[in-house]
């Protein structure tokens, strides 16, 4: 099973949660603004949210409830609202997003909602020690939330090291290097700002050896994590070899081990996605460019259904 989910519009990067029992995405919303490409993603103007909820994925109509977050609202962000997430916790609900600042840097806010389809209230300013982009909030079966994030290129974390900004941007890519990783910070209990400094998400090989920096299966950007049989997947977007991984590991922070790879790249190259298990069954959603014949900023939410097995995640029929 795999199907378009919502013709009716462009949106991307889906973030997939379950709440109360009904399937809701938040998507990043697409449009065609104008902006020349680059590389850096400045053709990628976002500027809103909607959020899509379904009772049936497989079968059903998009239920759009419309914007729920508009960047005019928050007072710290000028411009393209990339990805977000959004998690529950004692009843209310965080919106976890990306944008630019007035001064060109990217960095992470919340808004809070009473429910799931908002309308979301951001917070006056970014979260502090936040940077670059593609947050993932995830509540462990202990309730502890922790924020994974992180995207290079357009999504500047090669601008910093160890949390600091460096003077000159630097990108590993030899053999002898480490890649630069996705980062994660416990959140506190309000849910409105890092409880600790972000740390390193470290994926290794079956020999416990972190991945290098020429590793196809390298991290790039789109951090999700979930839980299964008391393991914790990571998967990740490796940018610019275009496949999407996924890593296991035993806590939160990682290490995770390298296992495989669960997407070719698709029409378009962006990869980004998340992975949810809805009413028995696990789901992959992403995104691709079919449906705008192949104009990389305006991209098209797609479903596709999980086969998982222990630690083993694969396509429950080929890939589309």
């Amino acid at each position: 099973m795999t199907r378009y989910l919502f013709p009716k519009d462009y949106m991307a990067d889906p973030s997939a949660n379950v709440f109360n029992g009904r399937l809701y995405i938040y998507p990043s919303h697409d449009w065609d603004s104008g902006e020349c490409f680059d590389d850096d993603g400045g053709h990628f103007q976002m500027r809103d949210y909607h959020v899509l909820s379904f009772d049936d994925v497989e079968k059903d109509e998009a239920t759009d409830h419309g914007v729920i977050l508009d960047v005019d609202q928050v007072p710290w962000a000028e411009k393209q609202m990339w990805d977000n997430d959004v998690v529950e916790k004692n009843g209310k609900y965080y919106l976890i997003f990306s944008a630019k600042d007035y001064n060109g840097v990217f960095h992470l806010g919340v808004a809070v909602a009473d429910k799931p389809e908002g309308p979301f209230i951001p917070q006056a300013d970014p979260i502090r020690k936040s940077y670059s982009i593609d947050p993932c909030v995830f509540k462990d079966d202990d309730g502890e939330v922790y924020c994974y994030f992180g995207g290079i290129w357009g999504g500047q974390l090669q601008w910093y090291k160890d949390n600091k900004a460096q003077k000159d941007e630097y990108l590993p890519t030899g053999h002898d290097e480490n890649p630069i990783p996705s980062r994660v910070a416990k959140m506190t209990d309000d849910v409105l700002q890092f409880a600790e400094m972000p740390k390193p998400v470290i994926i290794v090989d079956e020999n416990g050896e972190p991945l290098k920096a020429d590793d196809p299966h390298r991290f790039f950007e789109a951090s999700w994590m979930h839980k299964h049989e008391g393991k914790y997947f990571f998967s990740y977007s490796t940018g610019d070899t275009h496949l999407l991984c996924y890593a296991v590991g035993d806590n939160p922070y990682g290490p995770f081990t390298f296992k495989g790879e669960l997407l070719q790249p698709v029409v378009g190259w962006t990869t980004h996605h998340s992975i949810v298990q809805y009413k028995g069954k696990w789901y992959l959603f992403h995104h691709d460019c079919v449906p705008s014949n192949d104009t990389t900023w305006l991209r098209s939410l797609k479903v596709a259904e999980l086969k998982v097995e222990g630690e083993t995640i694969s396509l429950a029929e080929p890939q589309q």
